[in-house]
């Protein structure tokens, strides 16, 4: 006979009756995740700063500080409220900003919906500290940079966290999807950034014919098709096109890298998102020198390349092709 005892958590109807502070929801709601098994990552890490981010908006109140409301004690409709609200993220397994309507990044808010992935690229967090710190070592003009575009820009968060971190330049966003822009559009307009921010429809560089920036963001579709495959619920409810990358997730970031050189002013940067994908990214591009900006999720998450290292590996792909009077200097050095 077994001796092992059996765990039990209160139901719902139990918490909405008998639980009182906002620690007591937190601490239930913890629990409830955790044994649900439900999956994070889409601006929290964990289930008690899940639970956080759901009960502080239901209670209309701001994503931090938190402690000033932990012995709180709410009444019952409020309890009601917040304990639907879990229940509904465990039963749906959608991302908590899809189901608020609202996401944090970088101390701005933005209108989330299942039109564009939930906002939570750490370029954002590059803009604020990796990046000026690059540009501490390789300093670029005091007007730079006068031109911004976001490639892929979804709803728009990072073109606005650009615009609002470099107040002086000019922001283009730019996305496939014409739902995604029209999220993107309510975002703008949330921020004020109508007459800077400029959102264009279209296939990477194409809306933008040949225009030149200073500086190109790209979070580009990049998890390869094994990781596609072994994706939670969570990460499934967004839109498909702006995850999936192919065989080895660079199907787009090739097309990305081999038009970027006509696309950036003489000093300019590419900053690149790949995730978890940095051994397919220097398997797919072993002689293109770049660097890797780190961020808080890790050291080789971001690339940053300088028109300069395009324009080189740009040379470098046509003197290989067939036929290129490189290639064929080559191959008559080769016979005997």
């Amino acid at each position: 006979m077994s001796t092992a005892f059996e765990r039990r958590l209160a139901d719902a109807d139990s918490a909405v009756r008998e639980l009182r502070t906002v620690r007591d929801l937190l601490r239930w709601a913890t629990s409830r995740f955790t044994a649900a098994g439900l999956a994070y990552g889409h601006g929290t890490g964990n289930a008690w700063d899940e639970a956080v981010a759901l009960l502080l908006w239901s209670l209309h109140l701001p994503p931090e500080p938190l402690d000033p409301w932990l012995d709180a004690r709410l009444p019952r409709a409020e309890r009601r409220a917040a304990v639907e609200l879990f229940e509904r993220r465990i039963a749906s397994r959608l991302p908590a900003a899809y189901l608020t309507g609202e996401a944090w990044l970088r101390g701005m808010s933005f209108a989330c919906d299942a039109r564009a992935l939930v906002p939570r690229s750490p370029i954002a967090e590059a803009l604020d500290e990796a990046l000026p710190q690059w540009l501490d070592l390789h300093p670029r003009p005091p007007t730079w940079p006068a031109s911004i575009l976001d490639l892929c820009t979804g709803g728009g968060s990072l073109a606005i966290v650009a615009a609002d971190r470099f107040p002086d330049a000019q922001v283009v966003g730019a996305d496939l999807s014409p739902d995604a822009l029209a999220l993107a559009a309510v975002n703008r307009d949330r921020h004020g950034l109508r007459e800077r921010v400029e959102l264009v429809q279209g296939d990477l560089f194409a809306p933008v014919r040949k225009r030149r920036f200073d500086l190109v963001l790209c979070n580009p579709p990049y998890v390869n098709d094994a990781s596609m495959q072994a994706l939670p619920p969570e990460f499934r409810a967004e839109p498909r096109a702006a995850l999936a990358g192919g065989r080895d997730g660079m199907d787009l970031v090739r097309r990305l890298l081999a038009d970027a050189p006509t696309h950036l002013c003489e000093d300019g940067l590419l900053l690149l998102e790949i995730g978890h994908e940095a051994a397919h990214f220097e398997a797919a591009f072993p002689s293109l020198e770049f660097h890797y900006l780190p961020v808080a999720a890790g050291e080789r998450m971001l690339v940053l390349v300088e028109a300069a290292q395009l324009a080189a590996a740009a040379r470098r792909a046509r003197a290989r092709r067939p036929g290129s009077r490189t290639a064929a200097t080559r191959r008559g050095a080769a016979r005997p």
